[in-house]
């Protein structure tokens, strides 16, 4: 009899196993991406502390095992589509859309994308500014997970949401790599389910 048959626990069956090693997997590439990042003080303005995921990029096994991670989540959710929010959410969705092979859809910048579009308008610090989808890139009901590097004030994110929404599809999740438990973008968004792989 083992330790945890004499305390009265059942063996762990490989499901369960299944869910501690990957576990355990995401917190090791969560610090292994946390070593990675750079912080740029008054960047690009005073006061603003601008968090620089790039130096991510650069290695390959890395980014290959948070392209996994983030694939994993993908397919938990049901995702149909990916919607990457520009720019550095492209970066990350692609990859991932790759890796499952599911269709991915750019939300650009307003002015950016040709053709019938729809619109969303979002907060700055100082002022407001647009996030466009192509009127045909979401199907009524299919399930739409948001990409994006950062979740900060959840502007974007939740702009995006109301976008895939107004065509009728469904926001399966919004998946981050890096979210700024110091902002309030979580609250912004909490009718969503938000994977953030690192919280700072």
């Amino acid at each position: 009899m083992n330790e945890n048959q004499s305390a009265g626990h059942a063996p762990a069956g490989p499901e369960q196993v299944q869910a501690i090693d990957r576990s355990a997997q995401v917190e090791e590439v969560a610090e292994r991406v946390r070593q990675q990042l750079r912080d740029y003080p008054d960047f690009p303005r005073p006061g603003i502390l601008f968090r620089d995921v790039m130096p991510l990029f650069r290695d390959h096994g890395l980014f290959s095992d948070v392209v996994e991670v983030f694939a994993e989540h993908a397919r938990t959710v049901g995702a149909e589509k990916v919607a990457g929010i520009e720019s550095r959410g492209f970066l990350f969705g692609v990859p991932v859309c790759t890796r499952l092979g599911i269709p991915f859809i750019a939300v650009r910048k307003q002015g950016k994308l040709p053709g019938d579009t729809v619109a969303a308008e979002y907060d700055l610090e100082y002022g407001s500014a647009h996030l466009e989808l192509q009127a045909d890139s979401v199907a009524p009901g299919e399930r739409v997970l948001i990409v994006d590097d950062l979740l900060a004030t959840g502007g974007t994110a939740a702009a995006t949401a109301s976008l895939i929404e107004e065509l009728g599809g469904t926001v399966a999740a919004l998946q981050v790599l890096v979210e700024l438990a110091s902002l309030p973008g979580r609250d912004a968004l909490n009718s969503y389910n938000i994977f953030a792989l690192l919280t700072l």
